[in-house]
């Protein structure tokens, strides 16, 4: 056994964000807080699922949660966005699809 796999032991049976997903979830962060909308975020890694979760501030709870459910894929679908009180703002099989919830938030009204 190698030292890498002593210290940092293989995670079996986690979800995690493919690249892609990842460089998608970043992509409307970065756009967020560009428009002054977040500030923060945190990446979590459970047996069941992976999480995305974005705060407006980091002394708060999660403003969203981008969650990722496998076993979810063939029902209702692998992705869902949850608010701040834990209501399903949006569930669905392709990311794109949930996140146009969230991309409303840049559109502003210009006078």
């Amino acid at each position: 056994m190698s030292v890498e796999t002593q210290l940092f032991p293989p995670q079996r049976g986690r979800v995690f964000f493919e690249r892609r997903e990842l460089d998608r979830l970043l992509g409307l962060y970065g756009r967020m807080v560009a428009a002054g909308e977040w500030r923060d975020y945190a990446i979590d890694s459970l047996t069941d699922s992976a999480a995305f979760c974005v705060y407006r501030r980091a002394s708060e709870a999660p403003l969203y949660r981008i969650e990722k459910r496998p076993a979810l894929a063939r029902r209702q679908g692998a992705w869902a966005v949850l608010g701040h009180a834990g209501q399903t703002l949006a569930r669905g099989h392709e990311l794109e699809q949930v996140l146009k919830v969230l991309g409303r938030k840049l559109l502003k009204v210009v006078e």
